[in-house]
């Protein structure tokens, strides 16, 4: 007899199966009732019939479990469900609620070392443009608005021309140089941040310590961009 397919809805027959091996003495009758308590939610056909997905079995297996190892009350294993349903993981302490999952590395986000070691280039206004495709105009624009910032020789660092790239990506949504200018505030106000915790800082270790504030400072930059456009 084929298998069914991962993703092909299941009756309740099949999860009465699916869960009997560990539950035995599981029944329909439960299953309407856990269900009647909001904790499960099958799918119904335009006839009317419940059809459940794989993962409403899981659910109900967590639930089962719950009350079989844990002996919560139904309030509990709501909360607990309503929390994984919002992001967090079950925990592994069966005893435990669920909790927040730990955050992960940013790919975003540079590295600390990558911060320190910067790679030491020196271009000129005419090198960047064919390097960027910017026009020399759009480049003096963005110099203007301080998004560019050329040193006393006339030449542009790593810096810059990540900063130009970026410009001329941003360029073809429309998005001109004087649009940049809030980059460069929200920059030199962090810069202002890395400089004012390394004040108390001895030399020694400071140059890593200020990587590292600076890159904790890109974090939340990049955390509070993504989570204004997550914002429905």
């Amino acid at each position: 007899m084929p298998q069914s397919r991962p993703d092909r809805p299941l009756t309740i027959g099949k999860v009465l199966d699916a869960l009997r091996e560990e539950f035995p003495e599981i029944s329909i009758s439960k299953i309407r009732f856990l269900e009647t308590e909001g904790l499960v939610e099958p799918a119904r056909t335009p006839a009317g019939y419940r059809t459940y997905a794989v993962s409403d079995v899981e659910r109900l297996r967590y639930v089962l479990r719950a009350q079989r190892d844990r002996f919560w009350p139904l309030k509990v294993i709501r909360e607990s469900l309503d929390a994984i349903d919002r992001g967090l993981e079950p925990a592994p302490d069966s005893d435990a609620r669920p909790q927040a999952p730990r955050p992960v590395a940013d790919p975003d986000v540079p590295d600390a070392s990558d911060l320190r070691t910067e790679r030491v280039v020196r271009l000129t206004r005419d090198e960047l443009a064919d390097a960027t495709g910017l026009e020399p105009a759009v480049i003096t624009s963005l110099e203007g608005f301080g998004v560019l910032t050329a040193d006393a020789d006339g030449h542009f660092s790593a810096a810059d021309l990540q900063a130009a790239h970026a410009a001329a990506g941003l360029a073809a949504y429309g998005i001109e140089a004087r649009h940049l200018r809030p980059f460069r505030t929200a920059a030199d106000r962090e810069v202002g941040l890395v400089e004012q915790a390394m004040s108390t800082r001895r030399a020694g270790g400071r140059a890593a310590d200020q990587a590292q504030v600076a890159r904790l400072c890109l974090q939340l930059h990049a955390a509070l961009v993504k989570g204004g456009l997550a914002r429905p």
